[in-house]
């Protein structure tokens, strides 16, 4: 009898042990601060008294400041389609080499904070760009006119991937045999490409034709290519073309000088266009340029990967 008294006493005080040991938790998510003082600051590179607009160069480095936030996405350029980019440090340098001479962009801000909150600003900068082709590439690529070009099915490594790098210029993970999309992907060889040169404005502009779609993948990888679904795999996909304006560039691939290729790129304005393939940037390096062939070098869809494309002029 002892003996049960002694168990029941030992529970009853383990139960009221545990009782007074309850405490109430009560949580709270912090007040929610939408960012704040978000300020934009452009440091045109080459600015002086004689260059009030930069160097020729067009970069501007670019650093945002603010209170109460967690990351900021970026939009350089609000002229064409909404393009933010994720600015993890809040500084970056910007080249705007897309209009030669001194042009205005207007930059857009999204400051993210706690909770969702957000705040959004803008800037205006005013920079200079000057720089001038390769007369022969320009020549090669426009006919001084317009120019049609299509991906040359009929030679080995018309397209091809290979890694990102300043030290690698070689689809060396995968190239296309001979008339390899043909079962599969035929849109990649009935598109077309017409480069043309405006001569009265100096100006250049590429307009894609796909009459059986464009191959390319979806989403974000697409690089922003109007009525590309939001998901699915590698395959032709509707397309209704389009026209941008287009320049070309000094290559900022930062490739060894050494390396084959002309150093010159075509920077695409927008999002409504590329060149062979969906890509995520929009600067095709051109490796080799001639009246009748013509070699491409794009930073492709995944991080870490290099396109590469072989075109021959239009039939």
């Amino acid at each position: 009898m002892k003996t049960n008294i002694k168990y029941i006493l030992g529970v009853f005080f383990v139960l009221l042990l545990s009782i007074t040991s309850c405490t109430q938790e009560t949580y709270s998510l912090g007040d929610l601060t939408a960012p704040s003082n978000i300020v934009i600051t452009a440091d045109i590179v080459g600015t002086d008294a004689t260059h009030p607009n930069g160097d020729g160069s067009g970069d501007v480095k670019i650093s945002i400041t603010g209170d109460n936030v967690l990351g900021y996405k970026i939009d350089y350029d609000d002229s064409d389609a909404v393009d933010f980019k994720y600015l993890p440090t809040g500084s970056a340098t910007k080249k705007y080499d897309t209009h030669l001479g001194v042009n205005t962009y207007r930059v857009t801000v999204i400051a993210s904070g706690a909770g969702g909150t957000s705040s959004i600003v803008t800037k205006d900068i005013t920079v200079r760009y000057d720089w001038t082709p390769d007369p022969a590439i320009v020549a090669n690529i426009t006919n001084n006119a317009t120019k049609t070009w299509v991906v040359d099915k009929s030679v080995a490594g018309h397209m091809g991937v290979g890694p990102w790098s300043t030290g690698s210029v070689t689809p060396e993970w995968w190239a296309a045999g001979v008339n390899e999309k043909v079962a599969t992907a035929n849109c990649l060889y009935t598109s077309t490409y017409t480069f043309a040169k405006i001569v009265a404005s100096g100006t250049y502009t590429l307009t894609v034709a796909c009459p059986d779609g464009l191959l390319t993948k979806t989403g974000a990888l697409a690089g922003g290519l109007p009525g590309i679904p939001s998901s699915g795999g590698e395959a032709c996909y509707p397309y209704a073309g389009g026209t941008s304006a287009f320049t070309f560039v000094s290559s900022t691939s930062g490739i060894a000088a050494s390396a084959p290729s002309t150093k010159i790129g075509i920077q695409l304005a927008g999002v409504n266009t590329c060149i062979g393939y969906g890509a995520v940037q929009k600067e095709y390096e051109i490796l080799v340029s001639t009246s009748t062939y013509l070699y491409l070098r794009v930073r492709g869809t995944e991080t870490g990967n290099a396109w590469y494309l072989k075109l021959k002029p239009a039939p």
